[in-house]
């Protein structure tokens, strides 16, 4: 067995695994920052909610609600694990480098090695719209002002 397949193993139980039970459903309390996103591609569809600290400018937590394949669900489960403690800016500069990562350019670190296992996506072009999708609308929640209610989705298309 090749260390690829052993990868390629890994990285598709990883994603099952997160997509059967993921560990960040649900809504945050209170909710700081709200934006959906929709992958009309194949209909993948994100709700992210974020809760801030009181000066609001570190993420306490992430929760997401939605539909879709395996591996929209797990990068979502994925990434609200990955920015629990961060600041806004070590936040965007993550989105950033999963961004490349999904372009076959980068990596995260030891200590952020768990995202590494969404790298096999980017050998599937049509599959890396799923996983970057909650990456998008964590940024466009970030980017977005606290007290806006956005009623449309962020798409990646």
């Amino acid at each position: 067995m090749t260390s690829l397949g052993n990868l390629r193993d890994l990285y598709q139980q990883v994603i099952l695994e997160r997509y059967k039970k993921p560990r960040h459903r649900g809504k945050t309390s209170p909710v700081d920052r709200y934006q959906k996103g929709h992958n009309p591609s194949c209909g993948d569809t994100i709700e992210l909610t974020v809760q801030l600290n009181d000066a609001g400018d570190r993420i306490e937590d992430v929760r997401f609600e939605g539909e879709g394949c395996a591996i929209a669900m797990a990068s979502a489960d994925l990434m609200a694990e990955a920015m629990r403690g961060r600041t806004m800016d070590e936040a965007l500069q993550m989105v950033q480098r999963f961004q490349t990562m999904m372009q076959g350019k980068d990596e995260f670190p030891a200590d952020l090695r768990k995202l590494n296992v969404m790298q096999g996506v980017s050998q599937f072009p049509v599959r890396i719209k799923c996983a970057t999708l909650t990456w998008h609308t964590l940024k466009a929640a970030l980017e977005a002002s606290s007290n806006s209610q956005p009623d449309e989705f962020v798409s990646n298309e």
